[in-house]
């Protein structure tokens, strides 16, 4: 009997755990247009980056083709609102430096992958976007940034969504922003690279969602735990990162409310069961 009431309270704890937020009405209403919605990761680049990730082109073109996009944002020093993927300049500019340690005339003069193109302020990347719907997700855990990203896509008056790999920006949006679609980005824990084991762990199988209470999982392309097929039976939205042509795509849709994906063009919309 004791080992059935620890097995019951364990069972409990897990489900606590891993809950997703309850979505409201209003809430409801916004995400409506992300299902079925192939959303372009980082824009439609391409794969030897002449039309580079997170660029203006890159948006104008997935807008054009009647796509989603998925963006990166982070904080210049100077407090700008930026659209960057990576924590550092290396890769993207040959710059050895953070993002967060210069001002944003410094990043603006910086070129993308040796191209022409600059690396956009959000506001920049919404107006070459139009009215294509946005995922936008947040690379650091900055309360400055939480705020200032929240009031541009307010300003904006366009169909956009927040997502961060950390709980502690999406519990922010949960506390202070509870009418924005808000969700869970996650991968198995061998993808965590910069965390401990225990906190891949957590973070891979859903069990800080007590924190952020998400309406969406997205979930990499990688096979799906218990935690994330139980998430969306208590009723949260299934995304999956990053579908490329190589992979299943027609598993990824059958599975998933909507897709990022690159490297490939599908129709802009491809019909989904969820409502």
């Amino acid at each position: 009997m004791i080992i059935i009431v620890i097995v019951l309270i364990l069972l409990a704890a897990f489900i606590y755990c891993i809950a997703p937020g309850k979505m409201t009405a209003e809430v409801r209403e916004k995400a409506k247009i992300f299902y079925g919605l192939n959303c372009a990761h980082r824009g439609l680049h391409t794969k030897d980056q002449k039309v580079p990730e997170n660029s203006l082109p890159a948006f104008v073109a997935a807008r054009e083709q009647g796509y989603g996009v998925e963006l990166d944002v982070q904080i210049s020093k100077d407090g700008e609102v930026v659209v960057f993927h990576d924590d550092d300049l290396k890769r993207a500019c040959g710059l050895a430096q953070e993002v967060g340690d210069i001002n944003w005339a410094e990043l603006s003069a910086l070129k993308l992958f040796g191209t022409a193109e600059r690396i956009p302020l959000l506001t920049e990347a919404l107006e070459a976007l139009g009215d294509a719907p946005v995922i936008v997700e947040l690379k650091v855990n900055s309360t400055d940034l939480c705020k200032k990203t929240l009031d541009i896509l307010r300003e904006s008056g366009r169909y956009w969504c927040v997502e961060s790999f950390d709980p502690r920006v999406v519990e922010w949006f949960r506390k202070n922003a509870p009418d924005v679609l808000r969700g869970q980005l996650s991968c198995p824990s061998e993808e965590f690279h910069d965390l401990s084991k225990s906190a891949a762990f957590l973070l891979a199988n859903l069990l800080k969602n007590y924190m952020s209470r998400p309406h969406f999982v997205a979930y990499s392309t990688a096979s799906s735990p218990l935690s994330l097929r139980l998430c969306k039976l208590m009723g949260a939205m299934n995304m999956v990162w990053t579908v490329r042509p190589e992979h299943d795509i027609k598993r990824h849709q059958k599975e998933n409310d909507a897709v990022i994906f690159e490297y490939y063009m599908p129709p802009s919309r491809y019909t989904t069961t969820s409502s």
